[in-house]
């Protein structure tokens, strides 16, 4: 036992301004997320394609690209005119609608006209927009979703909300927006909670190790403490009492009584840093991979290459879903108008339909039932891209798998180890339990109290703990 008392000793000094940080940071984290462009405000920033100035199809743009394993192309407005951005596997490519000529941004005066044009039609000020900087990295777009975007222009737009756009290099388009409240905010919530400096997330190896590594050095010290906690408790006339004073009694009572939420909740943090290691990350294998993404023909799309495309469409898109080519065009943000190759116009309208989603699943694994919509209420939920757009869950015996009927992505693959993960990690840090969804209020209520019951108990650690520290100098 003294093993564990002083194990716990310093660990807890070493943590306990991490746990007080944590559990202060997570209320923020719960009102105010990491920036991000949402689909919404993505699509409202978009301008109808101009059809007239598009000389070159498709094909022609997977062939300008070079990428040999396009699985998507999109056309879309850009202020210096129609583009189609090709996706493969790892990277993007644009090119210009006109010609096939390569359509990366190389100069800020084209980043800024786009940014521009992006707040204009979103509504907001950008008469005073300037080019602050390019870069690969900065605090706001250090997530690994924009790898394939990187460097970035960022644009101050100089407006009262002191927003900032910031644009592809790769392909010309608005992939981040942030405002300086949210800006704010988050440096006191997700940057800290997540440690999240510029410099150590940059390099994502090295902050998955550091992250990993403290979560998991900060979990063995609450569990040790939650076994000194009622190992110690003292039971008297019935009551359970503890055996010490002042700062020490409340720091054993109350670390008591929060037991359960924080073991679970530093349990679940340190899962979320997990990316693999103990349970599945939730993606195709990639035998699956191979089986649902066949590499085709893209000569073949030409079928649907123009058929009846809208003059009010914001945002064109051809992909590749179950060895067959199809078109969707955003007509709104939340109506489109999709055909498949090799049908006739009027025979495709708004988003897949299960016999697809069967057919899809069916490539992948054997024992597929009928695809099913999920319910808004599901227990594990997921959303399409799309508002309104149905999502199908196909379930394959053991394994589920999730996809977007509006675009065709799978969303996720749920296997037991998955699951298990959903159950572990999320319900369990965020109180994203299905009966808590649908009462928001109650939710934001419990994790309000608990952060700042957890808070609480961190701030008796760290008057123990400099108290210790004080002691051990002076003597």
């Amino acid at each position: 036992m003294g093993a564990v008392v002083f194990l716990h000793r310093w660990l807890g000094i070493a943590f306990c301004l991490l746990f007080a940080m944590w559990f202060a940071t997570g209320i923020v984290m719960h009102f105010v997320p990491f920036p991000a462009l949402a689909d919404a405000e993505r699509f409202a920033g978009l301008a109808p394609v101009d059809i007239a100035r598009v000389a070159i199809g498709p094909v022609e743009a997977v062939q300008a690209s070079g990428i040999a394993d396009a699985m998507r192309v999109r056309l879309v407005q850009r202020s210096d005119g129609p583009a189609y951005v090709v996706s493969g596997a790892s990277r993007l490519r644009a090119v210009r609608a006109s010609d096939g000529a390569d359509a990366a941004v190389t100069s800020p005066d084209i980043a800024l006209v786009v940014a521009r044009d992006h707040a204009g039609r979103r509504g907001l000020d950008a008469s005073r927009a300037s080019v602050i900087q390019l870069a690969d990295y900065d605090q706001w777009s250090v997530p690994n979703g924009f790898d394939r975007h990187r460097p970035l222009f960022r644009v101050a737009l100089g407006d009262i909300r002191g927003t900032d756009v910031y644009v592809s290099s790769v392909t010309g388009e608005v992939v981040l927006e942030t405002a300086r409240g949210e800006r704010a905010w988050n440096l006191v919530g997700s940057v800290l909670h997540w440690i999240y400096p510029t410099i150590l997330r940059s390099n994502w190896a090295l902050w998955d190790r550091v992250v990993w590594t403290l979560s998991l050095l900060a979990l063995i010290g609450a569990v040790l403490g939650a076994v000194l906690g009622f190992v110690r408790v003292r039971i008297g006339r019935g009551t359970a009492l503890s055996p010490y004073r002042g700062w020490h009694a409340l720091h054993h009572v109350t670390g008591v009584i929060a037991t359960a939420f924080v073991l679970t909740w530093i349990l679940s943090g340190w899962l979320s840093m997990d990316h693999g290691r103990l349970f599945s990350r939730g993606e195709l294998t990639p035998a699956e991979t191979d089986a649902a993404m066949p590499q085709l023909d893209w000569r073949a799309v030409s079928s649907i290459a123009w058929r009846a495309i809208s003059p009010s469409a914001r945002e064109n898109e051809w992909f590749v879903f179950d060895g067959k080519f199809y078109r969707r065009d955003r007509i709104s943000l939340d109506g489109q108008v999709m055909f498949r190759a090799g049908e006739e116009l009027g025979d495709r309208t708004g988003s897949l339909g299960s016999a697809e989603i069967q057919e899809w699943a069916a490539r992948l694994a054997s024992g597929c039932g009928m695809p099913s919509v999920l319910a808004a209420d599901d227990d594990y939920p997921a959303r399409s891209t799309m508002p309104g757009a149905p999502v199908y869950r196909a379930r394959c015996g053991e394994v589920w798998f999730d996809i977007d009927g509006a675009d065709g992505r799978v969303l996720q693959r749920w296997d037991a180890s998955r699951r298990a993960y959903r159950w572990l990690y999320g319900a369990l840090h965020t109180l994203d339990f299905p009966i808590l969804i649908a009462h928001p209020a109650i939710r934001s209520a419990l994790v309000v109290g608990l952060c700042t019951f957890g808070l609480l108990f961190s701030l008796t650690g760290i008057v123990i703990g400099w108290r210790r520290l004080r002691h051990s100098f002076r003597g």
